[in-house]
């Protein structure tokens, strides 16, 4: 940042403030310091109207609720996320067109998650976290923490992991690391949004144990380990009950259990009562005021509901209003947002985060004596900061992966060609109308549309004159998006039969993945002896791949969910628990995105309740991802886990003692290579003598660890014994089996290099 405008000094020294103030005044308990001003609250809320309290708990603008002007309580002000800060916009999410509200785009959650890394996820929220304080934002709407149950979910890209543990340990860093910057994180979306296919309206029915165990455990650990200070719930029902006015989880889990201090902020249309909602545990209605505004006075003047009720939700708004500094006007918006330090941030993620997939023939890094290079495919040169609907990010730039491959090449001497390959699908929009205008011929007409003889005449040409072929594959923003799920986990429009061309006529081939979720991969992997997951990796990204293909650094990234062989064999499809029967539009979409839908505002209300009432049994319990691989002794095509280096490493042997109420393993762990490489050793357990249902093994520690080459480092690993606990239904609690586990340490969930036994 230049330090030497004064309007930019007087900016960041705010900034620094704010975050200073924030953490010093901390008590002990994370949650507790919210409540620090309390008599002071209490003194405000005394003075206060009926009619001012209510006004606080319903939306202002499309991204703000009010405060109390009288009293000289500033509104507060949100920023959707949670991979970089969203440009201002207007009703219906268009944008305003400032000229300031460019943000930096970082990698999305599956990227971030595939580091394993809660160092860089403390760095990613603290970054974006400064970044909402230079656009006067008091809440950002993230991280977004939901466990990845659907290989085709919408917003797989956008959450961390299948894996409860990992997405714990970058939840609680993430959210650390926003709010020492000095805003508020909203963990989203409490609880279970784990499909897009039906989402406002669908009941998941779900016992209490596989809840706590896996789908619960992020938000736990956000929330007592983080201190996360606003909680969203999500659109969908949990047993009957929307998450917006569900008391179980509202009430009795998350302020009650888990001492939840802060505020509660309904997902954008996601309230559907007044009565329900108050005293299902929501605080503020985002949008409109129908349940909470006059409904809501109207009830406490006739008795229905008990002023104190509004009183609990007014004090727990007003103390996330107290712990987070408000950005004075004047301030706010006077520097452009994205800054070289968060930059830096979303580059070193990208580099980290890259997974190497497959490397059978050894074709990467590439060769030195590679002087010509077709690029083909066109997910090298389409961007993914926005797109689809939902999440997306006004980036200052975005460097795509043939730019990235192109700049690193010029260093190298070699030549670059590219072509596009296949058409791409969009989704096509127009804030109302059908888009107009000339039809694009790089552009599908559907999805499944196969491979386009010119295009593929042209791709196969400039691989049979080029020395090696990097074919970039996978989906994009328009096929992984918020509001729908993906029908299937297809490689689309014709890319199968690409690669299969290009490798007849240049078999020196690598692939590169950019997608947020998995991709079925069983036409592919026979064409390609090198595969790589690049993902949506922010605007960096292209900067970030070029230099782990051409072997400047080892790819380090591990798989945080699995690639299944075919989509059938994922537990939800085996148990066929979804995608179910009936599928609606989407409520969001109908209510805010009138441009992707085309309907009119007069056809919105009749259509949104005439939307299906279905229901998603969770058949297969605590056995999501590779948790059902495992124990079910199901082939897949990359492990929970999974990745390659440029290098190998040696596990020794294992030593294993329990200290105080925590089990550590230690181990050295060597690079066996000539360059420096990280790995991400993974512990795991095995219940050996349970007595209740168990997972053939699960995850319990982690850590990413850099080794320069031949180095040694003596590596230990932790978890405290109450993981060890399961949630039991009858005594509707956690109970600590004793009885004989397994420690398994390795590369990957099916990669295990050393175990040992113990009590």
């Amino acid at each position: 940042i230049n330090l030497q405008s004064t309007t930019m000094k007087r900016v960041i020294l705010f900034v620094a403030a704010c975050a200073l103030g924030f953490s010093c005044s901390q008590p002990q308990s994370l949650q507790d310091r919210l409540t620090i001003h309390d008599k002071e609250i209490n003194e405000i809320i005394a003075q206060m109207t009926l009619e001012e309290k209510v006004e606080m708990m319903h939306s202002k603008t499309i991204m703000s609720s009010e405060g109390v002007p009288r009293l000289g309580i500033q509104d507060i002000k949100y920023a959707d996320g949670p991979f970089g800060v969203r440009e201002e916009v207007a009703d219906g999410f268009r944008p305003k067109g400032w000229s300031l509200d460019s943000a930096t785009y970082f990698p999305t959650g599956s990227a971030l998650a595939a580091t394993w890394s809660p160092e860089l996820a403390y760095d990613y929220g603290n970054g974006i976290g400064v970044e909402a304080r230079l656009r006067g934002k008091d809440i950002m709407l993230g991280p977004a923490i939901n466990i990845q149950r659907l290989p085709v979910g919408g917003r797989t890209y956008e959450y961390f992991s299948e894996d409860p543990i990992l997405a714990a340990a970058l939840a609680v860093q993430y959210t650390l690391g926003m709010q020492d910057a000095g805003t508020a994180a909203c963990v989203k979306h409490y609880a279970l949004n784990n499909q897009e296919t039906n989402r406002g309206t669908v009941n998941v029915i779900v016992d209490e144990r596989t809840m706590r165990e896996i789908y619960l455990k992020p938000f736990e650990a956000a929330i007592k380990e983080g201190g996360a200070m606003c909680v969203m719930p999500a659109y969908n029902k949990v047993n009957g009950f929307y998450c917006s006015e569900n008391a179980h989880l509202n009430n009795e889990i998350l302020r009650d259990e888990w001492g939840f201090k802060g505020m509660t902020v309904s997902d954008w249309g996601g309230t559907h009562s007044t009565m329900g909602a108050a005293l299902g545990g929501l605080c503020v209605q985002m949008t409109g005021d129908n349940y909470f505004g006059q409904a809501l006075i109207d009830s406490v003047r006739n008795g229905a509901l008990d002023e104190a009720v509004v009183d609990a939700k007014v004090r727990e708004i007003l103390r996330l209003r107290f712990a987070i500094e408000p950005v004075p006007e004047d301030v706010a918006n006077t520097i452009m947002t994205s800054q070289p330090e968060t930059q830096k941030i979303a580059y070193e993620i990208a580099q980290k985060s890259i997974v190497l997939l497959k490397n059978e023939a050894g074709n990467l890094p590439i060769a030195k004596d590679v002087k010509k290079i077709a690029v083909i495919g066109q997910n090298a040169v389409l961007t993914t900061a926005a797109g689809g609907i939902g999440e997306g990010v006004k980036t200052l730039y975005e460097i795509s992966p043939l730019e990235g491959i192109q700049a690193r090449a010029e260093k190298a001497g070699v030549e670059v060609v590219y072509a596009p390959g296949y058409k791409n699908y969009q989704m096509r929009m127009g804030w109302g109308r059908p888009s107009a205008g000339p039809v694009n011929p790089l552009v599908a007409n559907s999805i499944d549309e196969p491979a386009d003889p010119a295009l593929l005449a042209e791709a196969v040409a400039l691989a049979k004159d080029a020395d090696m072929v990097i074919f970039f594959g996978g989906t994009n923003k328009s096929i992984e998006t918020e509001g729908s799920d993906r029908k299937n986990i297809d490689l689309p429009c014709g890319q199968n039969e690409v690669i299969k061309a290009l490798y007849e006529a240049n078999p020196n081939v690598a692939t590169v993945l950019i997608s947020g979720g998995p991709t079925d991969l069983r036409y592919l992997a026979p064409y390609s002896p090198a595969i790589v997951q690049g993902w949506w990796n922010g605007l960096e990204g292209g900067t970030a791949l070029a230099e782990v293909l051409f072997g400047d650094i080892a790819p380090s990234g591990k798989l945080p969910f699995t690639f299944p062989l075919k989509l059938e064999d994922s537990p939800a499809y085996a148990t066929g628990s979804f995608p179910g029967e009936g599928s609606g539009e989407d409520l969001f979409t109908l209510m805010y995105r009138l441009d992707a839908t085309g309907y009119t505002r007069e056809q919105i209300q009749e259509y949104i309740a005439s939307l299906p009432d279905p229901v998603s049994e969770y058949r297969e319990g605590i056995l999501v991802g590779y948790r059902w691989f495992d124990t079910k002794d199901v082939p897949v095509m990359y492990a929970f886990g999974h990745g390659l280096s440029y290098v190998d490493f040696e596990y020794g042997a294992l030593t294993c003692k329990q200290k105080k109420d925590k089990i550590q393993v230690s181990f050295d762990l060597k690079n066996l290579g000539n360059m420096e490489a990280d790995e991400v050793a993974q512990l795991y357990v095995k219940r050996l003598d349970s007595k209740v249902e168990r997972a053939e093994k699960e995850l319990e520690a982690f850590e990413r660890v850099a080794l320069k080459a031949g180095e040694t480092k003596n590596v230990t690993l932790e978890f405290p014994v109450s993981e060890l606990a399961h949630w039991d239904n009858e005594t509707n609690g956690w109970v600590l089996e004793p009885g004989k586990i397994e420690i398994l340490v390795g590369s990957a969930s099916n990669d295990i290099r050393q175990s040992i036994h113990t009590e």
